[in-house]
């Protein structure tokens, strides 16, 4: 019996749907020359990676053209966001301050991103009052 195919983005599947947010409605040319520069892989690979994320919902084909156009079915925000509940859930007992905590201890942040997250922590509890 076949396996389920997984929910979760394999690095791929990634980097398939981060070429086409990058360039918009592509052709499977456009996608495999986009991934040439990071992946050693054949243009069937590439075809049959988009044909199996049609499937699974995560791309979408038009049909009505020639050659057919394939763009992610869902934004790139929506998308992230999914991978991050998921993260929380799975990698920290669906705790956002322990992703948080990992995530400001792992690296050096830039001023200007440290910045962006203050910001953002103000206006965050500026809501909650």
């Amino acid at each position: 019996m076949p396996r389920k195919p997984s929910a979760q983005l394999n690095d791929v599947e990634l980097e398939i749907l981060r070429a086409l947010w990058d360039r918009g409605p592509s052709t499977i040319r456009d996608v495999h020359l986009a991934l040439s520069d990071a992946r050693d892989a054949g243009y069937s690979s590439t075809a049959k990676m988009v044909a199996v994320m049609c499937e699974k919902g995560l791309l979408k084909r038009s049909a009505s053209q020639r050659p057919q156009m394939y763009e992610p079915a869902a934004p790139e925000e929506q998308t992230q966001k999914q991978i991050m509940g998921h993260l929380i859930h799975k990698v920290f007992g669906g705790s956002a301050r322990k992703l948080v905590l990992r995530a400001v201890q792992s690296q050096a942040i830039p001023p200007d991103e440290a910045a962006e997250i203050r910001k953002l922590l103000k206006k965050l509890e500026g809501e909650k009052r």
